[in-house]
């Protein structure tokens, strides 16, 4: 759990600090406090008011109404005060600016977990979008072979594809025998009967 922003009795005083430039009803000391911490601190109306009606009861500060707000303005008591207890204040001022400074702390840590954890959610939705589309094309496959004509096409692909890579693997083998001196007619002879035998099969199952 963090530390508070003020320890006991400190944002008492600095709210006496804040009315010295001009009265302010209670949501403008919020939003006064918002603006000095940069948006870290913004204190809840229960934290302002009761302290505001202390300092009052304390003849610090007067609160009049304005319409539906309440201002609030410091005393000449509550100047003395501030003035009999200027080096307790300045500790304040920098006890309110560490705070500042680990509640950014706080809030940049916050940001790159959320950060992180978007990433991966990000990550595990593409995944999820993959197997999706990868489904998907797997059934489209299925349903398409239930056509002839289509699963046809499909296999002469795979045939095609077969010759190539064939054809491919062999003129290797056959430039590289060539190049060493080592390719032999009885090797042309091999390849050459044999291909004729398969387009000899091949026909005859083709056309039944």
């Amino acid at each position: 759990m963090s530390p508070p922003v003020f320890a006991h009795g400190h944002l008492r005083l600095y709210l006496l600090r804040l009315l010295v430039d001009r009265p302010m009803h209670g949501y403008e000391i919020i939003q006064a406090l918002a603006d000095q911490s940069g948006g870290t601190y913004q204190p809840s109306a229960g934290t302002i008011y009761p302290r505001l009606g202390k300092l009052e009861e304390e003849g610090l500060v007067t609160k009049e109404a304005d319409g539906r707000k309440t201002v609030y303005a410091i005393t000449e008591a509550g100047r003395a005060e501030l003035v009999a207890r200027e080096p307790e204040l300045d500790g304040i001022e920098t006890e309110f600016t560490d705070s500042v400074r680990r509640l950014a702390d706080e809030v940049r840590a916050s940001v790159n977990d959320a950060m992180r954890t978007l990433r991966a959610d990000l990550a595990a939705a593409a995944r999820e979008a993959r197997s999706e589309a990868v489904g998907v094309a797997r059934e489209a496959t299925r349903s398409a072979t239930d056509d002839p004509r289509v699963a046809s096409r499909l296999r002469l692909h795979e045939a095609e594809a077969a010759v190539t890579d064939f054809r491919g693997d062999v003129r290797d083998e056959l430039r590289s025998a060539a190049a060493s001196g080592i390719l032999t007619a009885e090797t042309v002879t091999l390849l050459t009967d044999g291909l004729n035998d398969l387009r000899r099969r091949l026909v005859q199952q083709l056309r039944g």
